[in-house]
Order: C-alpha cells, then sequence, then structure tokens
C-alpha cells in the first residue's frame, strides 16, 4: 500500500470536519504507517474570484495554519515527515499569486475546480449536476497543461474530475484527455488517482461513516463519478506517474485508505491498473 499521502485537508476550509484537528490527522496517519504526508488545505485566494462560501480559508489564515503544520513537523519529527502545501486552481491572470504561495510551502498541488468562461470573466465549476460545454472542458485541459508546463504542481489532483457527469466519450473528449496525459509524461508530473468520489458513495456515503461490508461498497461504485476508467485506460498509454490521493475532509478517512485504494482498482478496473506506473515513494 502507498505509504504517502500529499492530499489532506483541515478544518479551515470550511467543509471538512470541523474538530478533526491537525494533530488527530498527523496521529491517524502513523496510525497506518504512513512515512510521508502534507496538508494541502484549498488555497486562499489574494484577490476573492471563487465566491462561494466554506470553500477555502481567508488569505491571512494561511500563518496560522502554516504555525499549526510547523508545531507538529518538529514534534512529530522522528515518526513522519510532514509538509505544508496548497491545493490549488491555475488561472491565466493569477500565476504571479500562486508562485508566491509555492515559495512559502513545500507542496503544491493541482485541483482545478473551475475554470474561467469564454469571456474570461466568469467562473465555470466542475461540480455535482452540471451540464458543460466541450469549450469549457477543452479550456480545463488547456488550463492543466499550462500550469504543467510552467511547473506549477508537484502533483495534478483528480484530473478526470471534469469528466465526472460524461456519458460519451468522442473525438474531443479524448483528445482533452491525451492533451492532460501528453503533458504529464513530457513534464513528468505525476497524476492522481483520487479516493474521495469513491468514499462518498462508498464508507462515508452521505458524509457518515459505516461499517457496511466491503462487498456492499462494491456494489455502490457505479455511482461513483470519478475515478473514470475512459481517462485512466487513455492514461495508461503513456509513461505517466501516477499517485493515490486520499483527499482527507473527514475523521476515519485515513482507517479506510486501503480498501477506498482497493475499491479504485475495481472502479478504473484490473487490466487497467496494472498498466499504471505507481510511483512507490515520492519526495
Amino acid at each position: 500500500m502507498q505509504k504517502f499521502n500529499f492530499h489532506s485537508h483541515t478544518y479551515r476550509c470550511g467543509h471538512a470536519d470541523f474538530d478533526y484537528t491537525d494533530e488527530e490527522y498527523v496521529l491517524d496517519y502513523i496510525k497506518q504507517g504512513f512515512k510521508r504526508i502534507a496538508f494541502t488545505d484549498h488555497v486562499p485566494e489574494k484577490v476573492i474570484i471563487d465566491k462561494r462560501s466554506h470553500m477555502r480559508m481567508g488569505y491571512e489564515q494561511r500563518h496560522e495554519y502554516y504555525s499549526s503544520i510547523k508545531k507538529l513537523q518538529e514534534k512529530y519529527k522522528d515518526k513522519i515527515e510532514i509538509q505544508i502545501g496548497f491545493e490549488v486552481e491555475y488561472l491565466p491572470d493569477q500565476v504571479d499569486n500562486i508562485m508566491e504561495l509555492k515559495g512559502e510551502t513545500d507542496k503544491l498541488i493541482l485541483g482545478q475546480h473551475f475554470v474561467y468562461d469564454e469571456d474570461e470573466k466568469d467562473l465555470v465549476v466542475f461540480g455535482k449536476g452540471f451540464t458543460w460545454k466541450i469549450q469549457d472542458m477543452i479550456r480545463y485541459g488547456e488550463y492543466l497543461k499550462k500550469a504543467m508546463e510552467l511547473h506549477i504542481p508537484d502533483i495534478v489532483a483528480h484530473p478526470d474530475i471534469a469528466f465526472r457527469n460524461t456519458k460519451v466519450y468522442g473525438e474531443e473528449e479524448e483528445k482533452i484527455i491525451r492533451t492532460i496525459c501528453e503533458t504529464a509524461e513530457k513534464t513528468g508530473t505525476p497524476l492522481e488517482i483520487n479516493l474521495n468520489g469513491i468514499a462518498a458513495v462508498t464508507y462515508f456515503k452521505d458524509k457518515k461513516l459505516n461499517e457496511d461490508p466491503f462487498e456492499m461498497q462494491v456494489e455502490r461504485l457505479d455511482k461513483a463519478a470519478y475515478p473514470t476508467k475512459e481517462f485512466w485506460k487513455i492514461a495508461s498509454e503513456y509513461d505517466i506517474k501516477v499517485v493515490y490521493g486520499l483527499d482527507t475532509h473527514h475523521r476515519n478517512y485515513i482507517d479506510k485508505c486501503e480498501k477506498l485504494m482497493k475499491l479504485a482498482n475495481i472502479k478504473i478496473g484490473e487490466d487497467v491498473i496494472e498498466k499504471l506506473n505507481f510511483v512507490q515513494d515520492m519526495k
């Protein structure tokens, strides 16, 4: 099982468990035998662009975030390596702000939850229940390509999230996926198999932990919007580094990490999983 995880959120984002402390995260990771982790909470915005509530900490709050994680780095340095970072969204006019935060932290992961619309004014959010124009999805692929070319992310989180409502994969959809994969291969940027979509319909259905049998969780996999087999089947044709990302928001996620990985493998398909180049360790 992968013994590092660079995708963890905290209560500061406003949609994680409010009473789950940074130290409890660390203790849970240690309990499960993890050797290296990074806190990568949703990036605070210097200029407010994403106006949705309960999505990220305030910009000045990052200092308290840094302070908390640094204290844990020292306290648990003999048991686990802890890094500080953010999950960021690339926007063409925010590169300077992103690079400023990159200079302050150890890790940035790219979790592209939105793009600008065709007028480059309003955001198009890749959330639940939306039908996206192919032009927005093309822009999504272009944003990921540009971010990787600028060496912004250490990892691209849930690269298939824009396809969560895709029912038919045609030439345009395949072209977007290949753009992402070709760039990941060229730049050496790892792509993440994200486990949050799996968790949301299995062990953490409706954000409440259940202890239903593994077989029952497998039956629920069809309801998971991502990861998508179609994306990873194409990705398996490339020499791309692949990692799992827990995308931890809730208590007990970490305890279920091994089972969530197994469920993701079933969702994607063992035939595809066998062709992927999983990273055994990552600094």
